[in-house]
């Protein structure tokens, strides 16, 4: 028996070697990806595959790790050997998309297979149709780039040359390709050297069984947490904005059932894989689950694969959450935070004060790539918009922060990097006024960063998310501002492609200026109750506008640039009467709730006339406990005219039922500009470059 000193002793080495490991690969990484951007994350793992230690890392990374291990495990069985290094990003092997690449060293000591140091980083390209490897719109997983299952990239020590030069030789910027994978393997050999001082110091028995106690104690203590909250059903649902090929929104539908210390968490009724990147495996979906989970929860517990052990996660197959084979993954990223958006609108009404407003929802993968006319090669250039998070009990959002499920990357590239290595001007970084959802307790802005392009020609790529639907609020608090990804072309704001957030191979050519505009998080409560002087004091900061100060949150100033406290009462009120308050109509079983992948809601057209809406006007059922529900009008002129038609699934969702009242607001969607009307320029062969 291990005794508690001892333990703590070893799980404190173990996240200690994990945290090392960090420092490692941030310090020798070849792509500003990396060594800048900090995306990868590390873990060591037991022989049967199970997650022992992590740190300040990426749960998008590390938790279906375990699955690319154990997969790895069965394919090769007993011939894994010490000096083998495995390598694999396939999505449908517990991998992420293409350019996460995973690597797996396994560690022996005495002969005996005893754990796994691994890292999983993202690669600026791994080839593919388009620089950078991600795609809005691509259709299928051989466009993003290179699938690698799990293989043997070194074996015995010894590197199999014919494999990485295969490899390499079907990715862009090759020697940043080949310097990242070595980084990557030198860093699991310091944590090899650890873990062979911790089986020196306490045996290989002795250490097993610590580790063995250290999963099963997690086990107990988030089963003790999961046993305080409620018994029972919640459900919800929310959308992707569209595919990537087509416009029409993506529904994503979950139901939790809490039962004593076991969660089940189920995504039946969720939309079938799609013909663009925005699908994912079961491995992401589990992830998305247990992150929100265990951020709710107990955020401070270390976190091994103990914690896991309580939840099931189900999806069927051939669907979005659960995709077969071939379907495109690149979104994998947008997936895993609409998954989180429905299970925290699901758990907003079971545990209304630990949960926060929706963030902005994306990872908003942005590339811009060409010829660097300095060294006559190709330059890649990922910039990943932070964004506002959601406004929660105590609080409001944080600004221009990476997401809670994003261990510790970079918010913002340094601009001297950036300018230093690419051929790039980066014009402007602000925060986004009026982009945080308004409520009690505000959603945190986004950013806006201008990118100027300094070279003949090149190509820009977007795939992201919530530029169409923007990220929802609680108890009444407002949406946050969309996304939104455009450029300039001769003093003309475009989009690079047909719909919002997916572009592919966008021609930019010099002096053209790449928009980035992130979300805000959503808000927190009753904008109408925001006290007036934190109103005041967001106008000054330049967070909000005066405007918005009046249209959100009713508050007027006099002349001097003071709260007129009068006058902001008396626009609070009328505001109050402006709301489209309704009575929910009995459930009419006939009716049904979906068409084409949109929830409808009908009203009287007297109604929607009033309050100015119309047939399919996209809005949110507001209570005051929860998460809004989303949908679109239809017009029924045998409603009553104070009356709302919304389905007994619909009405169960938001904890509402025939005769309660509900509020309407209608849902501004992003549609900033045009579609692009017109090529640039051509530019000169000498000076093009293939995409």
């Amino acid at each position: 028996m291990v005794d508690p000193i001892t333990l703590e002793v070893i799980q404190e080495r173990l996240i200690s070697t994990v945290r090392e490991m960090r420092g490692t690969l941030a310090r020798v990484a070849y792509s500003s990806v990396l060594y800048e951007a900090r995306d990868f994350s590390c873990v060591v793992m037991n022989a049967k595959g199970e997650a022992v230690a992590q740190s300040e890392d990426n749960p998008g990374h590390i938790i279906p790790l375990p699955w690319s291990v154990r997969i790895a495990i069965e394919r090769f069985r007993d011939d894994i050997n010490p000096g083998d290094v495995i390598l694999i990003n396939d999505p449908y092997s517990g991998g992420t998309h293409l350019n996460d690449v995973a690597v797996i060293c396994p560690v022996f000591v005495g002969g005996r297979l005893l754990l796994f140091p691994a890292i999983r980083a993202h690669w600026a390209d791994v080839g593919g149709m388009t620089p950078g490897s991600l795609s809005g719109t691509s259709t299928e997983i051989f466009q993003e780039g290179v699938r690698i299952p799990p293989i043997k990239i070194y074996e015995g020590g010894k590197l199999m040359r014919g494999v990485a030069d295969l490899m390499f030789a079907n990715m862009r910027v090759e020697p940043e390709r080949r310097g990242d994978l070595q980084a990557m393997i030198e860093t699991c050999r310091t944590a090899e050297r650890r873990i062979h001082e911790m089986a020196a110091k306490f045996g290989i028995d002795g250490l097993l069984e610590a580790i063995d106690v250290i999963l099963d104690r997690t086990e107990a203590q988030i089963r003790e947490l999961i046993g305080r909250v409620p018994d029972g059903v919640y459900v919800y649902e929310d959308y992707l904005d569209a595919s990537g090929t087509t416009d029409d929104p993506v529904l994503l539908k979950t139901r939790i059932e809490v039962a004593g210390t076991d969660v089940h968490v189920d995504f039946t009724g969720t939309a079938a894989q799609v013909a663009g990147p925005i699908n994912a495996s079961l491995a992401v979906t589990t992830t998305a689950v247990f992150t929100i989970l265990k951020t709710v929860l107990d955020p401070d517990l270390p976190v091994n694969q103990g914690a896991f052990r309580p939840v099931r996660v189900t999806a069927p197959e051939g669907t979005i959450l659960n995709a077969r084979f071939p379907a495109a993954c690149g979104g994998f990223a947008e997936i895993r935070r609409r998954t989180q958006s429905v299970v925290m609108g699901a758990l907003s009404r079971a545990l209304p004060d630990a949960i926060a407003g929706d963030v902005k929802g994306s990872a908003n993968h942005c590339y811009v790539g060409g010829l660097d006319p300095e060294t006559n090669s190709h330059f890649i250039f990922y910039e990943y918009p932070a964004g506002g998070t959601g406004g929660y009990l105590e609080a409001d959002g944080s600004s221009a922060f990476r997401s809670f499920d994003e261990g510790d990357f970079s918010s913002i590239q340094p601009v001297e990097s950036i300018e230093n290595e690419l051929p790039l001007v980066i014009e402007r970084t602000a925060l986004r006024t009026d982009s945080g959802g308004p409520g009690r307790t505000r959603g945190g802005l986004g950013i806006e960063r201008d990118v100027r392009v300094a070279t003949a020609r090149a190509s820009y790529s977007v795939l992201s998310d919530r530029c169409i639907i923007p990220p929802f609020g609680l108890h009444g608090g407002g949406a946050g501002a969309p996304n939104s990804f455009t450029y300039r072309h001769a003093g003309v704001e475009l989009q690079p492609g047909k719909i919002p957030g997916k572009a592919t191979g966008c021609p930019v050519v010099r002096g053209d200026v790449v928009l980035m505009r992130s979300a805000g998080g959503g808000g927190y409560g009753d904008p109408l109750a925001r006290d007036p002087e934190r109103v005041h004091e967001d106008v000054r900061l330049g967070f909000v506008t005066a405007r918005g100060a009046a249209d959100a949150y009713g508050v007027v100033f006099a002349p001097d640039g003071a709260v007129d406290a009068a006058a902001t009462a008396a626009l609070r009120a009328s505001l109050v009467l402006q709301r489209c308050n309704l009575t929910v109509a009995a459930h009419d079983a006939a009716s049904g709730e979906y068409s084409h992948g949109r929830r409808y809601v009908q009203v009287h057209p007297s109604t929607a006339k009033r309050f100015g809406l119309a047939e399919g006007t996209p809005i949110e059922i507001v209570v005051p406990v929860g998460a809004p529900l989303r949908a679109w009008v239809r017009l029924n002129d045998t409603l009553a005219s104070d009356a709302v038609w919304i389905g007994a699934e619909g009405a169960a969702m938001i904890g509402t039922a025939p005769g309660n009242a509900v509020r309407l607001r209608a849902l501004a969607l992003g549609f900033a500009v045009a579609p692009k009307a017109a090529a640039p320029k051509p530019t000169p062969a000498s000076e093009a470059v293939s995409a």
